[in-house]
């Protein structure tokens, strides 16, 4: 989902307040929890994505099925956040708030994300290598994997920190091998 300004600028209070109140009362953990939680869950269903964004169902009715989903499972807090932007008419924003809170509390903990593609799921061994790899080249003390399959890559692995990519991909080898022949021979 991409953020125009204007989007971006309306996401930004919602998730720096969540995370106001989050530190405040010492639950920056568990808010976190519940962010991923809801993530989870509007990554999982796009009938709910296309539920809560669509400004021609009632307040009354967005706010029954949020209830019914985060019941029992997320922070008061949270669920009044919910709540909240139902009431405004943002909670079309619910995607972006939580991503740009994960950020925030990743910001807090020196936590960098790395976008992790590779042609099969990595093993233990293999994530805790490429975990490692990340540490180094950031200095950043914990490391939070995001993982992708792509078998186009025939083999490796490409790291994305921010706009830093690391290509060790057999395909971003050959790549770059035809690109040095094709320059050389120019």
């Amino acid at each position: 989902m991409k953020q125009t300004s204007v989007t971006a600028g309306m996401v930004e209070p919602y998730a720096e307040a969540l995370m106001g109140i989050a530190q405040d009362s010492n639950f920056v953990d568990e808010i976190a929890s519940d962010v991923g939680f809801m993530l989870e869950m509007l990554r999982e269903s796009e009938d709910l994505r296309s539920f809560i964004s669509n400004p021609l169902i009632k307040a009354e009715a967005k706010k029954a099925v949020l209830r019914q989903i985060t019941e029992g499972r997320v922070q008061g807090v949270f669920f009044n956040i919910l709540m909240l932007l139902v009431d405004r008419r943002r909670i079309f924003l619910l995607e972006a708030i939580c991503k740009h809170f994960q950020s925030l509390v990743r910001k807090l903990k020196n936590t960098v994300l790395a976008e992790v593609t590779s042609t099969i799921e990595l093993n233990e061994a293999q994530r805790q290598a490429v975990i490692a790899k990340v540490q180094h080249m950031t200095q950043a003390s914990q490391v939070e994997l995001e993982t992708k399959i792509d078998p186009d890559l025939i083999g490796g692995v490409i790291i994305r920190i921010g706009s830093q990519v690391l290509d060790a991909s057999i395909r971003g080898q050959l790549r770059r091998i035809s690109n040095s022949l094709t320059s050389a021979s120019a």
